[in-house]
């Protein structure tokens, strides 16, 4: 039974070259909406969650240690964040065999938004947490504050994105080249 739900989705059709998309509605292909429920969205912030994490952690660490002012920290954990979002994106369009342009197309279009509202979101609350931008790497301070920070960012991401799948934009762009 598993086997055969293998090369079918929930309705029965034989997916596109042969795709698995592990039970996941499949209505956002060709520009329709599709069902946007929370554990979607939820996917698929975790998905660029995982991407902000890597750039701002690295950011804010690199900014840090150099003990740079925060605005300049801020923007390069602001620019590795999208670079590591977009790349993440990029080599799962590409590993689905997705020519570079369309992949940077679809992966600019998939993540853009989720990524400029979870870096809005989690460098407010960096600053906002008295002394966590002066904390070394060493506090627990600024670790706490920046998993707390992108804690945050996933909270507030997470419904924005379950409102632009359902639109068929966003990780919706995507759905189709996953396996």
């Amino acid at each position: 039974m598993a086997e055969s739900m293998d090369s079918k989705n929930r309705a029965g059709h034989e997916e596109p070259h042969g795709h698995d998309h592990h039970g996941h509605d499949h209505h956002g292909h060709g520009g329709h909406a599709r069902k946007a429920t929370w554990r979607v969205a939820s996917s698929a912030t975790l998905h660029c969650l995982t991407g902000c994490a890597i750039g701002e952690v690295l950011g804010m660490a690199i900014g840090t240690a150099l003990e740079w002012p925060n605005v300049p920290t801020i923007i390069l954990a602001i620019v590795l964040a999208f670079f590591f979002g977009y790349a993440l994106t990029l080599v799962g369009l590409r590993k689905a065999g997705v020519n570079w342009r369309k992949a940077l197309r679809l992966a600019l279009a998939a993540d853009t938004l989720s990524i400029l509202v979870m870096e809005i979101v989690d460098n407010a609350v960096m600053v906002a947490v008295p002394g966590a931008m002066d904390a070394g790497l060493t506090s627990g301070l600024f670790w706490g504050t920046l998993a707390f920070a992108l804690l945050v960012a996933f909270l507030v991401t997470t419904p924005i994105n379950k409102w632009v799948i359902g639109r068929g934009r966003g990780h919706a762009v995507v759905h189709a080249y996953h396996h």
